[in-house]
């Protein structure tokens, strides 16, 4: 990873959560279930990138690696970034363990991971992109245009607002009571709102036109999630 410019956004510097506590790294798997069907959603993301045993997965956000050792029994190799040393150790960990021995694990995140290999067939990133604020953002989907090939497919999901913002005084404590009602953690639901760089469905939907996507497939969860899957039909 190549040193970086002193105004260059820090996305090693973690807001909210703070996934360098290895306590909060080897609960993640746990509390992410209460409030999701992570194995199922594996799956999903999976079977909208259909990938062929020749083919390569880039994942930016890896976390614990569960979404890149599944891909790794489909296809040639997948590269999983994180800018969390913690994850990473964590993840290598579960991939040594489970025999994927063509996951390669970097260091890095939407602004530093510098892709070596052969442009990839996809990409994929789940709960990451939040951590950027918007003009970073654009700028990450820039990058990620320019590591997968004419064509390829570009996952994304994050928390993403779709709802009226003009009823976020109501949403966002019916949401939080909707968190505690399925037994999941307020405390970090309440601190992304309030710290974290969500944005809302409409300006992701233009930076992806901007960055050489077109949108093929988009889902709205409960107004605070949403997922896109997307082409790369122009370079950025």
């Amino acid at each position: 990873m190549a040193l970086r410019p002193d105004w260059l956004y820090d996305e090693f510097c973690q807001i909210g959560t703070d996934y360098e506590d290895e306590d909060e790294v080897c609960g993640y798997d746990s509390k992410m279930r209460r409030i999701r069907d992570v194995d199922r959603e594996v799956e999903e993301v999976l079977a909208c990138l259909p990938l062929g045993p020749d083919e390569r997965l880039l994942e930016i956000g890896t976390g614990t690696g569960q979404l890149a050792i599944a891909a790794s029994r489909r296809c040639r190799r997948v590269y999983a970034a994180d800018v969390s040393l913690a994850m990473l150790r964590f993840a290598r960990d579960r991939a040594q363990k489970a025999g994927a021995d063509n996951v390669e694990f970097c260091l890095g995140g939407f602004l530093t991971y510098c892709h070596k290999g052969p442009l990839v067939d996809a990409a994929v990133t789940q709960l990451a992109l939040h951590h950027l604020p918007d003009f970073w953002k654009q700028v990450a989907l820039l990058r990620l245009a320019e590591m997968i090939r004419p064509g390829g497919l570009l996952f994304l999901k994050d928390v993403i607002y779709t709802f009226d913002p003009v009823n976020y005084a109501t949403f966002f404590p019916e949401y939080l009571e909707t968190i505690r009602r399925k037994g999941g953690d307020q405390r970090s639901v309440t601190t992304h709102i309030s710290k974290e760089h969500s944005t809302m469905g409409w300006i992701v939907e233009g930076m992806l036109v901007r960055a050489g996507f077109s949108v093929t497939q988009s889902h709205v969860h409960s107004g605070f999630m949403s997922s896109y899957l997307c082409r790369l039909t122009a370079g950025p």
